[in-house]
């Protein structure tokens, strides 16, 4: 990694840690200087403003929350061919990884980004927009997939579905650092696997009653 790219890598992670602890509006830009012992012309040189700090570093979580998906994903599509199971499974493993943090999820920029969301420019608040369509979207297919197999046994739109998945995942670390419970996020998680695999369990067919009742 060339020495540009290093500083830039080591703002990012300082001022990740400084932001989900205390907000983006009480992390100035002094404090981030002072943290990585840049000169105030080096940390312009890389950010020219908060704004694209914040763009920056919501962009590195959601490429980060991705791959963990994409990882997580892939390997329960490995060990179950069918796609309800391969989603059950997949939020099983999801479930594990987050037990394994002893800390707890250290949190989620675009919701500390959106509750702060006057503080930023539009490029900021599209950018929140987007991880939602991009968290929805992946969701919606694979949950379109299981309805071609398992009609759902309530009437739900897949979209609406799909930002619930989301909800409880983003919702779960909010839970989990307002209770100061870091296993919270993993039991809700388990409890969306349990709402998901009764939504599309198949129905059990009984056997015709006799002519006697």
């Amino acid at each position: 990694m060339r020495k540009g790219e290093e500083t830039r890598r080591r703002v990012l992670d300082e001022a990740e840690t400084l932001v989900l602890e205390k907000g983006f509006a009480a992390t100035s830009i002094d404090e981030l200087i002072a943290a990585t012992g840049l000169t105030k012309s080096g940390f312009f040189y890389h950010f020219k403003d908060k704004n694209e700090l914040a763009r920056a570093l919501i962009e590195r979580y959601v490429e980060a929350d991705e791959k963990i998906y994409d990882e997580v994903f892939s390997r329960a599509r490995e060990l179950a061919d069918d796609p309800l199971q391969s989603f059950l499974v997949g939020l099983k493993l999801l479930a594990e990884l987050m037990a394994d943090m002893p800390k707890g999820h250290p949190g989620c920029l675009v919701a500390v980004s959106c509750y702060g969301e006057r503080l930023f420019d539009r490029q900021v608040r599209d950018l929140n927009r987007e991880a939602a369509l991009i968290w929805r979207r992946r969701f919606r297919a694979m949950l379109g997939e299981i309805a071609e197999i398992y009609p759902p046994r309530e009437p739900v739109d897949l979209d609406d579905l799909a930002d619930f998945v989301s909800a409880v995942l983003e919702g779960g670390i909010v839970l989990s650092k307002a209770l100061q419970e870091p296993s919270a996020l993993s039991r809700q998680i388990l409890t969306l696997r349990g709402t998901i695999r009764a939504l599309f369990a198949p129905a059990r067919h009984h056997p015709p009653a006799s002519a006697d009742g």
